[in-house]
């Protein structure tokens, strides 16, 4: 049995296009996977650890080989719990909707507190940096009001995929997958939406 951990980063809900394709996509994915497991990690829903502290102190202590104090320990076991709930998947998916050209300050806080040496990366001299989640597949559905498409005059505004996208490398993702709905606020909406809706059940028996 296989477990996919499905990030919902859009606190719209039912009025998310991000949500909309993410679910259609997990509906035809249980479909064809009836024997895996989905877990839904709502960003809004979670109280997630506040990164300053003894939680910045702790991380500073594992990156100079230093034993944490009892209250840098008691800090540092929140993040390191939610690193571990993030890594006990198989398979990924995510809704991301653009905000203000980014990602979600949610979303953002989530990478901040996982992102973390040891848990979801590691780091040598000789080697360099070496993402821990490794052999995973990843789906990131990502919306937008815009289009931000590669020859564009707004493609440098796009500050949401590139940036998802490079922080899953990082972390040891070989070849995150997409499906982008845009522009959400055109005209020609609905007309994407349905197009990334059949995108969204087309891949998921395959993935």
């Amino acid at each position: 049995m296989t477990k996919l951990l499905y990030v919902e980063a859009s606190p719209r809900k039912d009025r998310s296009s991000s949500i909309a394709v993410a679910r259609a996509f997990l509906d035809a994915y249980t479909t064809s996977h009836p024997a895996d497991t989905v877990e839904t990690l709502d960003l809004w829903a979670i109280d997630l650890p506040t990164f300053d502290g003894e939680t910045i102190n702790a991380k500073y202590a594992i990156l100079h080989g230093q034993q944490h104090t009892p209250q840098q320990a008691a800090a540092w076991q929140t993040v390191v719990d939610m690193a571990e709930r993030f890594k006990a998947a198989e398979k990924y998916v995510f809704s991301v909707p653009m905000w203000n050209f980014g990602i979600p300050y949610r979303l953002k806080h989530f990478i901040d507190v996982i992102t973390q040496p040891g848990l979801t990366f590691s780091f040598s001299p000789e080697s360099g940096f070496a993402g821990l989640v490794t052999g995973r597949p990843a789906l990131v559905v990502y919306s937008r009001g815009g289009t931000y498409a590669a020859d564009s005059a707004t493609a440098s505004l796009d500050l949401q995929k590139p940036y998802l996208e490079t922080w899953l490398r990082f972390i040891g993702f070989d070849t995150p997958r997409s499906i982008v709905v845009e522009p959400t606020l055109a005209p020609e909406a609905e007309t994407v939406k349905q197009a990334a809706l059949t995108e969204a059940r087309r891949l998921a028996p395959e993935f």
